[in-house]
């Protein structure tokens, strides 16, 4: 029989994550608990499993246990259901990507097997991401008993297991900060720079597509020491000390923002000289 599952925390995550558990039979969700009934009875709805719950106290003994709650709730959510609940020998896992596994310290005390499930992606859309979820990947880290049974249920619902060092858990979730939220900063940055020299907001995107488009994909392709171009990786820091000034004139964050930028972009263009040497060699 497949092992039960108690969802604490039903948001976007953890009703995806439901839903394709008890659609692929590697877990049995079993009770559902989050901020209201309403939202459970939604929770269950979408998973297509589950029994809705009001309470902690409510909740009926699970092999595995999901915290699917907010990074701040975490530790808090866990040493209530330690002691709560007899969880010896159960697993608990939470899903964040800032939070290591170590927040489940109480889980770990009470005798149960702890460990942190992250996936890689946005789930600003539930439904979408239930449907094409196979090939996403999730760092994981904890409990090697915990593991041994959360990696083959993720890998049939599709997931791709990455490894991830515990003490670098919050530098792992800046990783992914930088290559979604702060991209997007980025963009924008540059579609109201755009703007600002009089290029109407939808041409200013389609002037922006084909740059950062290309860009990203050279990144992925060939590195992104490869990938740099522009004043800053041919040197004429007269032109980037030029732009660092107009921006600032024009407006002081978005100046701030582009000054903020230019010692690490040197950085990678010393990478790419290098990069270059070694391969003339």
């Amino acid at each position: 029989m497949a092992r039960t599952l108690n969802l604490i925390g039903a948001g976007h995550v953890g009703r995806v994550l439901g839903r394709l558990f008890a659609a692929s039979g590697a877990l049995t969700v079993q009770d559902v608990l989050t901020r209201s009934q309403a939202g459970a009875l939604d929770a269950i709805g979408f998973i297509g499993a589950g029994r809705a719950v009001a309470a902690l106290d409510q909740m009926r003994a699970a092999d595995v246990w999901m915290l699917a709650v907010g990074d701040d709730r975490i530790g808090a959510v866990c040493a209530q259901l330690a002691a709560r609940h007899r969880i010896k020998d159960a697993i608990v896992f939470h899903c964040s990507g800032a939070k290591s596994s170590a927040e489940l310290a109480p889980a770990g005390a009470a005798g149960a097997l702890a460990a942190s499930v992250h996936p890689i992606r946005s789930f600003a859309d539930p439904a979408q991401v239930a449907q094409d979820f196979g090939g996403t990947f999730c760092g994981v880290e904890g409990d090697e008993g915990a593991l041994a049974v959360l990696l083959p249920a993720l890998a049939s619902i599709g997931a791709q297991p990455v490894a991830i060092d515990a003490r670098a858990k919050t530098v792992y979730h800046a990783a992914s900060v930088f290559a979604s939220n702060y991209l997007v900063t980025v963009l924008d940055a540059a579609l109201r720079a755009y703007q600002a020299a009089g290029v109407p907001e939808p041409v200013a995107r389609a002037l922006a597509q084909p740059l950062a488009s290309e860009s990203m994909a050279n990144v992925f392709r060939l590195g992104a020491a490869a990938a740099l171009s522009g004043p800053v990786a041919r040197g004429d820091m007269e032109t980037v000390a030029r732009q660092q000034a107009a921006l600032a004139a024009w407006d002081g964050p978005t100046g701030e923002l582009y000054a903020a930028l230019v010692a690490p972009t040197r950085d990678l263009a010393r990478r790419k000289i290098d990069n270059l040497g070694k391969d003339a060699k």
